[in-house]
């Protein structure tokens, strides 16, 4: 591949709990494999556990665990860290943090200019707040990313990912496609829901997610093909 190519993606989810960081892990391995310098990054992380290093995410530490080449600074993976299990916005104020956003900006330059794609993962939903003025659709919008939307494959999952796919057009963001990720394997119907969404949702359908795969099988299994040809495809 190229070495002058440039490009990210921030990866949404339609709630909590819906496979973001199993789906942006398998989507770094999928990139690698294409022979892509890949980065993961997790600007805002709540429920950190605090090491000896400072406080730590599991879910950023995955990332960056599936990143290639890795960086060389936690923080440049998740610039904030908050160790509460609750919304960022709530334990960022319990800190006494003032997220500031030219510091993810400042983050993402920094992977961004040793890789050929920065996989961003969200927090939460598309609409979860992160202060009184900034919110995690600010992310992708400020640092213009297409964004792709993981749909958890459960019960009400066609009225979720309906309503997260519209929010994040009405924001102004270029929604690239949408993945399907097998989180209830007792889930009735699945096939019928997948269909249902690739005919209702505004954007095209990029692959779907086996439940109790692990990222770098889903990402040899060929899965992601049409994500990654979605992202090398934008200009």
């Amino acid at each position: 591949m190229s070495d002058h190519l440039r490009s990210g993606v921030f990866i949404a989810g339609t709630d909590t709990g819906v496979g973001k960081t199993f789906v942006s892990c398998a989507l770094l391995h999928a990139l690698r494999n294409e022979g892509l310098r890949a980065a993961g990054m997790k600007p805002v992380a709540s429920g950190c556990e605090l090491t000896r290093d400072g406080l730590r995410n599991e879910d950023a530490l995955a990332l960056i665990a599936a990143s290639h080449p890795r960086p060389d600074d936690y923080s440049l993976c998740n610039p904030y860290a908050f160790e509460p299990a609750i919304a960022p916005h709530l334990a960022a104020a319990d800190a006494n943090i003032d997220i500031d956003f030219s510091r993810i900006e400042s983050a993402y330059a920094h992977l961004a200019a040793r890789a050929d794609c920065v996989v961003v993962e969200g927090v939460g939903g598309w609409r979860v707040p992160l202060s009184h003025s900034l919110e995690a659709a600010d992310i992708p919008r400020r640092l213009n990313l297409p964004v792709i939307l993981v749909a958890g494959l459960r019960l009400g999952c066609i009225n979720h990912a309906r309503l997260s796919a519209r929010a994040i057009l009405d924001d102004g963001c270029e929604l690239l496609g949408w993945i399907g990720n097998a989180i209830d394997p007792a889930m009735e119907r699945r096939e019928d829901n997948m269909e249902t969404l690739r005919h209702l949702l505004p954007a095209p359908w990029l692959g779907v997610l086996a439940h109790g795969s692990d990222p770098a099988a889903a990402a040899r299994s060929g899965a992601l093909r049409e994500a990654v040809l979605s992202i090398l495809a934008r200009p």
